[in-house]
């Protein structure tokens, strides 16, 4: 059976944005997965966000995102050879709403699926109100919802229309070489790779910067990757650590993963975070993680196997902080189970099969 030509948008982070983020990485993940399954094609690289709640905003993405519609129909009647059997949309919520899929895929009469929908009914009112309704249509709409989380799979099922299919997708990376890992640092090492924003990230950094001013007499060092329009703040943050923080910007993929090899364990709160690919990446390098148990992380690191879960206070991110500085051999273990996991559960190949087997199922 032949493959179906599938048409690719990421509303929220388009492949080719300048900036880097999880999310960005995710929708190059899911395009390279697609690739391995058959022909696809990134059909808009229109950025659909509005992170502001401005009506204004809205308005004008709207009707950007209605002439991208005439400009798509008018190809795919141009070019037959260029029309998708059927259309993927990956994350999908009340700030990033998908305008063009699921009117594409109706004009077509073809399959809409969406990788990752977030479903805010709350935000049905408010500045957000005709986005948040754009949002919750397209979900509607989809033929096939896959999750990369429990919590996002329970919201779905909830409110989701009768006979749409929703399945799960976890999280997946293409898993860097297995390298052998160097003896522990003297002091040990600790690693942050997060962007540097307002909101959640911001929150996380002051959490991270409170658990260690509660453990000055504990050796330990901390390399911090990431950039972003806080960076000030946390530089401030950061800054009564002296010499034992490094503070060292945005790095390229093959720098990061050296600091990846070079770190003994990523220390990152991810407060309400997605999922944080940040806790694949470090895994996949034999790294084990240290994040807050919530919905997110727990999709992507399992406790005492990878790395470890702590509750949502600087106090208890910093217990669990000291007892696996304490304990080199138990931190050790976790790096050597870290790789494992992530090869068993959330390695690239997987996911294009699983995709393969959903997609072709939809059509048959």
């Amino acid at each position: 059976m032949t493959a179906p030509r599938v048409a690719f948008y990421a509303p929220l982070k388009p492949v080719d944005h300048p900036i880097p983020s999880g999310d960005r990485q995710m929708a190059r993940l899911i395009l390279r997965a697609l690739e391995a399954t058959g022909p696809v094609e990134v059909a808009s690289g229109l950025r659909v966000y509005d992170g502001a709640g401005d009506p204004a905003a809205q308005a004008s993405l709207s009707a950007a995102a209605a002439a991208e519609c005439d400009r798509l129909l008018a190809l795919y009647a141009a070019e037959p050879t260029r029309r998708p059997a059927l259309w993927l949309s990956y994350h999908v919520y009340y700030k990033a709403p998908d305008l063009i899929g699921p009117a594409v895929a109706r004009a077509l009469r073809i399959p809409y699926v969406v990788v990752e929908a977030t479903r805010a009914r709350k935000r049905l009112s408010g500045p957000w109100s005709a986005f948040a309704a754009a949002a919750e249509s397209a979900i509607e709409q989809a033929a096939l919802v896959l999750c990369v989380s429990a919590r996002d799979r329970q919201a779905v099922e909830a409110y989701g229309p009768p006979g749409q299919q929703v399945a799960m997708l976890p999280p997946f990376l293409d898993l860097p070489p297995a390298v052998e890992r160097t003896e522990p640092n003297s002091p040990p090492r600790l690693l942050t790779v997060a962007m540097m924003r307002p909101g959640d990230k911001l929150a996380s950094y002051r959490l991270l910067a409170g658990s260690l001013s509660g453990l000055a007499a504990r050796p330990w060092t901390l390399d911090i990757v990431g950039d972003g329009p806080a960076a000030a703040e946390i530089s401030a943050l950061f800054a009564p650590f002296g010499q034992r923080v490094r503070l060292l910007g945005a790095c390229a993929p093959a720098d990061l993963a050296a600091h990846y090899r070079a770190a003994d364990l990523l220390a990152w709160p991810g407060l309400n975070e997605a999922f944080g690919m940040v806790y694949l990446e470090a895994q996949a390098h034999g790294v084990p993680v240290l994040a807050i148990d919530n919905a997110g992380t727990g999709t992507v690191i399992r406790d005492g196997v990878g790395g470890r879960l702590t509750g949502p206070t600087a106090q208890d991110f910093a217990a669990a902080l000291s007892a696996l500085l304490a304990d080199p051999p138990a931190l050790r273990g976790l790096g050597q189970r870290a790789r494992a996991h992530v090869e068993a559960h959330h390695a690239l190949p997987a996911a294009a099969e699983r995709l393969r087997g959903l997609l072709t199922g939809l059509l048959s």
